[in-house]
């Protein structure tokens, strides 16, 4: 008897647990969350360094000033992406 009574409490207690689980979401949306953001700061991180580059690039075609365009386009779009990153890296991952 005793057995039986147990095994009824682990079960409610189970089942109010997955039920307080997913009363908040469950973990699936922090996982969901967290590839977000990485997927975010790589995105930020490759989109810099190629628009930067071919920007840099062509404005270095353009005007004749090898290689300065390309380093500074390229500096101001990495700092840019860096700060960005800062940014997304201060938001919950919930």
């Amino acid at each position: 008897m005793a057995d039986r009574r147990s095994t009824d409490d682990l079960t409610s207690r189970i089942a109010k647990a997955r039920g307080g689980e997913q009363a908040r979401g469950g973990e699936a949306k922090q996982v969901g969350k967290g590839y977000s953001q990485g997927g975010r700061v790589l995105s930020l991180l490759l989109g810099a360094l190629l628009g930067g580059g071919i920007i840099g690039w062509a404005i270095d075609q353009w005007f004749g000033t090898t290689p300065w365009g390309l380093l500074i386009v390229l500096t101001l779009a990495i700092i840019g992406a860096f700060i960005n990153i800062m940014k997304i890296s201060k938001e919950r991952a919930e």
